[in-house]
């Protein structure tokens, strides 16, 4: 996953997956996305905590990401990061410990994590040595707290600070257009998954980038 400290002219794609999905059927929807486009990285973000679960969708995903050259992380799970030789980490809670990822996948591994709305919580994860800040969601959502990644926090981040930045979360046409100047990557998961054709979404998305 390449990282820049300024914002590029058009983000690059950090896919995620579903919360649940069909294992053949996806495989073969990400083969065809990743055949078509450039993406930076995958992560596997299953809502399942079943060990054989996970395992089984990291290694399918794994046979599709690697022939392309995609790097490959899975939520939360260091462990199994490890255990499966994937590419990194994303933690979902800014509280995780990113010193721990480090020490347990090495200095090579990608290392990310999400911190909401929270500029504190970007700023201690920067400092901590993570490869990536996530803030979002950036259009309104009903989730959590409610708090909102404003436009203000990615224009403040990519002018101050040099740890790259993704977007994600609730977004739409409009989102996409406003923060895609000041945000290096921009994380898409159910927002073309769940449409009938992902890629035709995804290249509509890529055009609102520019």
């Amino acid at each position: 996953m390449e990282t820049q400290a300024q914002a590029p002219e058009q983000p690059q794609i950090y896919l995620t997956t579903p919360p649940t999905f069909e294992l053949a059927r996806f495989t073969e929807q990400l083969a065809r996305v990743l055949d078509a486009e450039e993406i930076a990285c995958v992560r596997l973000d299953l809502a399942s905590r079943d060990e054989d679960t996970l395992s089984r969708a990291s290694d399918a995903l794994r046979e599709v990401t690697i022939s392309r050259d995609v790097a490959l992380v899975i939520s939360d799970h260091i462990v199994l990061a490890e255990r499966l030789g994937l590419d990194g980490v994303h933690l979902t809670d800014a509280m995780k410990s990113v010193r721990n990822a480090r020490k347990t996948l090495g200095a090579d591994a990608i290392v990310g994590s999400f911190c909401g709305a929270s500029r504190h919580d970007g700023m201690t994860a920067g400092e901590a040595g993570v490869d990536y800040v996530a803030f979002g969601p950036i259009g309104a959502s009903g989730l959590g707290d409610g708090a909102q990644a404003e436009v203000e926090l990615f224009e403040w981040w990519s002018q101050m600070i040099e740890v790259p930045v993704v977007a994600e979360g609730g977004l739409d046409d409009d989102a996409i257009r406003k923060v895609a100047p000041f945000t290096d990557f921009f994380g898409i998961g159910d927002e073309i998954w769940r449409t009938e054709d992902p890629l035709a979404t995804l290249q509509r998305f890529q055009s609102l980038m520019t």
